[in-house]
C-alpha cells in the first residue's frame, strides 16, 4: 500500500562534531498495511519485541505529531516496522525513526513538506542536525542550527570509496556519551579540532581524500568515546595504519567505528572486528555505499 524507506547514518566523522553527517546504504523500511481497520504496529528485526507500544516507540510519536502539525485526521493504520539498523549504536537509529514517521506521516495526508520543514520538525525529538539531516536528504552533508531552523549543505561523494562499519555487540546510549564529554575544552584542542573540520569537509567536497586521514582526527570528543567501549581507543589507532584506510572515526557517539576505504575494503572490516574479538567483543561489519536519497516513499495510498 505505502513504503517509507529510510537511510542509516553516521555522525561527526571525526571532527565535524554535531555538523558532518553521512547516509548509508542499510535501511530501515516502514510499511502501512491497512487502513481504516485498527491501529497497529509490529516490528522485525533491530528492535524487535522492544519497540511495538505505540505510545513509547518514536516513529509513531514523530507521524502523530506530523498529522497534529499538518491538520489531519487520521484513520486507524496498520503499520509494520522492518529494521536493519542496530540500536544504539551511532547509526542513527533514532533519526532513522523520527524521519520515518514524518514521512509516513506526509505519505498517508498525501501532502508534501520541504526538507526545512521535515528538519525544523523533526529537530523537536532530536534535538541536534547531525543525523536527521542525512537521513532526510542524503549524501554527506554539513548542517548547523540557526535560531530552530537547520541550514544545511550537501556535499558530493567521490566515487570508488567504500564505507566500511564494525559495530560491536555493545551498546552506548547517546546520553551517557554525551555524559562522557567535559564541559570545557582548551583553545589549543578547539583550534586543533576546528581546523581538521574545515579541512575535512573542503576535502570531501573537492574529492582530495589523501586529507582524510588527519582531516578526521578530533580533541572534542573522540577521545573520550573511546574509552566507553572495548577496543576503542586501540581501533583508533591501528586502522588509521591499514593500507587502503583513507581515514577513521567513531560513528556517532558509538560504539560502531567507521572508516572509508579504497581498495579491498573486507581487509580492514575484518582487522576492526578481529581487534574487538581480540578486546573481548563479538561485532560484525557491514561494507556500504553511500545513499544518495535520504529518505523515500515508495508507492502511495493507492497503490497495490
Amino acid at each position: 500500500m505505502l513504503r517509507v524507506r529510510v537511510p542509516a547514518t553516521s555522525a561527526n566523522l571525526g571532527s565535524g562534531f554535531d555538523s558532518l553527517g553521512i547516509a548509508l546504504g542499510l535501511y530501515n523500511f516502514v510499511d502501512l498495511v491497512s487502513l481504516g481497520e485498527e491501529d497497529r504496529l509490529e516490528v522485525f528485526g533491530e528492535g524487535e519485541g522492544d519497540l511495538s507500544s505505540r505510545e513509547e516507540n518514536l516513529l509513531w510519536r514523530a507521524m502523530e505529531r506530523t498529522f497534529e502539525l499538518l491538520d489531519f485526521r487520521r484513520p486507524p493504520l496498520g503499520i509494520v516496522c522492518h529494521n536493519a539498523i542496530p540500536m544504539r549504536r551511532g547509526l542513527g537509529s533514532s533519526a532513522a525513526a523520527v524521519i520515518g514517521g514524518i514521512a509516513l506521516a506526509c505519505g498517508v495526508a498525501d501532502l508534501t513538506l520541504s526538507p526545512e520543514e521535515v528538519l525544523s520538525l523533526a529537530l523537536e525529538f532530536e534535538g541536534h542536525p547531525d543525523n536527521i539531516t542525512p537521513c532526510a536528504v542524503g549524501g554527506v552533508v554539513a548542517s548547523c542550527l540557526v535560531g530552530k531552523s537547520v541550514k544545511f549543505v550537501k556535499m558530493p561523494f567521490p566515487e570508488g570509496v567504500y564505507v566500511v562499519v564494525a559495530v560491536p555487540d555493545v551498546e552506548v546510549a547517546t546520553e551517557a556519551a554525551r555524559e562522557a564529554l567535559p564541559r570545557e575544552v582548551s583553545l589549543e584542542d578547539a583550534v586543533y579540532s576546528l581546523s581538521r573540520a574545515t579541512v575535512l569537509a573542503a576535502s570531501l567536497a573537492t574529492g582530495k581524500l589523501e586529507n582524510l586521514l588527519y582531516a578526521m582526527d578530533d580533541r572534542l570528543h573522540q577521545p573520550f568515546r573511546a574509552r566507553l567501549f572495548p577496543g576503542g581507543e586501540r581501533i583508533l589507532e591501528e586502522v588509521r595504519r591499514l593500507e587502503g584506510c583513507l581515514g577513521v572515526a567513531i560513528s556517532g557517539s558509538g560504539p560502531s567505528v567507521l572508516a572509508f576505504a579504497a581498495g579491498n575494503p573486507h581487509k580492514l572490516a575484518t582487522r576492526m572486528c578481529a581487534i574487538f574479538s581480540e578486546s573481548g567483543m563479538r561485532s560484525r561489519f557491514f561494507v556500504l555505499d553511500v545513499d544518495q536519497e535520504g529518505a523515500r516513499i515508495e508507492g502511495g495510498r493507492d497503490a497495490s
